[in-house]
């Protein structure tokens, strides 16, 4: 039985006390004082129902205090039997933990009690979502990590076993110092994602045209390089945020659409009302099914993750975790010629 019906069953059995209790006092009273007349009637102990003596005077005291002794039981009776059915809740939520995540109540029925365990139930699904995502991140930057330090080891072995030319000398080199830009371009990242993820430091209203028109300014050689034409469309838009941040953000998308691009193609960034950034490009197509995972730590359109020029595949993860810092949203579409459309929309300042 739920909580709500033991609940109402005692309230009732209460009303239907509180009639008949004055009718059941009244006649203990009753019974209890002819009782104490047929006492008094004997002659050994007569003289304790003289006037003055406190037996008579006692007795309704006497039964009001046992009826308010058994009225305080009922009361703390009734009280455990309607918090029963939370008792036996209360142990299985005792057994979860990081070690069983995979627990759940799974309580039927329609009551309080049943919308708490599934809302429980709810709760425990996205924490062990939370684990697991913590859990994919470290194997996943253990593995970013392990394979760049495995190429150096491997080139410092060559260059240690045998002598050099200087062309050699200059290639081994070149090899080293690309390996080493994207170890630190992977640990500077992480930095970052773990940086957006603590919020916000300060918040002062930015020019949201003024940071990416500069962003655009530092990536135009890179894009022409591309092959790559950048369309910017830039109204005056004022966000509540951090500025290094909100770079960081727009240099990410930025770099994303220059990167993941095709020679010839487009990178339109819009600056508006709402959404407040829109960077699209038209690089190779991206399915509908696989535009979620892309916000993913270290996820990537191509099952390889040594290629795509480098990159640690944190652009977008940290674009997410920056937008969610400054109380937005970030959502992205498959373009209509290719590539991906990505919306930021961010709060106006109020």
């Amino acid at each position: 039985m739920s909580p709500r019906r033991r609940i109402l069953l005692v309230g009732v059995l209460a009303l239907l006390a509180g009639f008949m209790l004055p009718n059941l006092v009244k006649s203990l009273l009753e019974m209890v004082w002819g009782r104490a007349e047929r006492f008094c009637g004997l002659a050994t102990i007569g003289a304790v129902c003289e006037p003055g003596r406190p037996f008579v005077p006692l007795l309704p005291m006497l039964i009001e205090l046992l009826v308010l002794v058994a009225i305080g039981f009922a009361v703390w009776g009734a009280a455990r039997w309607c918090l029963r059915p939370v008792h036996d809740l209360a142990a299985p939520i005792a057994n979860l933990g990081p070690q069983n995540l995979g627990y759940r109540i799974r309580r039927g029925g329609r009551d309080e009690l049943a919308g708490l365990g599934r809302a429980i139930d709810d709760m425990l699904d996205r924490v062990t979502a939370g684990y697991e995502g913590q859990r994919r991140f470290a194997a996943n930057a253990s593995h970013e990590l392990r394979t760049p330090l495995a190429v150096q080891r491997t080139l410092i072995e060559v260059g240690m076993a045998q002598s050099l030319t200087g062309e050699q000398l200059e290639l081994l080199t070149a090899q080293l110092l690309a390996t080493n830009e994207r170890n630190e371009r992977l640990i500077e990242g992480l930095l970052a994602l773990s940086e957006s993820d603590q919020g916000l430091r300060s918040s002062t209203p930015q020019r949201l045209e003024q940071i990416v028109s500069g962003v655009l300014a530092a990536y135009a050689d890179r894009a022409a390089e591309a092959g790559v034409t950048v369309e910017a469309q830039l109204s005056p838009r004022i966000v509540t945020g951090e500025r290094v941040l909100l770079e960081r953000l727009v240099t990410n998308l930025v770099e994303n659409g220059v990167k993941y691009n095709r020679e010839g193609g487009r990178l339109v960034v819009t600056v508006g009302g709402d959404p407040a950034l829109t960077v699209m490009n038209s690089g190779q197509s991206v399915p509908a099914e696989a535009v979620d995972g892309l916000f993913e730590p270290f996820r990537r359109l191509a099952r390889d993750r040594t290629n795509q020029g480098g990159g640690a595949g944190l652009g977008l993860a940290i674009a997410r975790s920056i937008t969610q810092a400054h109380g937005g949203i970030i959502a992205a579409r498959p373009g209509t010629d290719g590539g991906l459309r990505v919306d930021v929309h961010l709060p106006p300042v109020g």
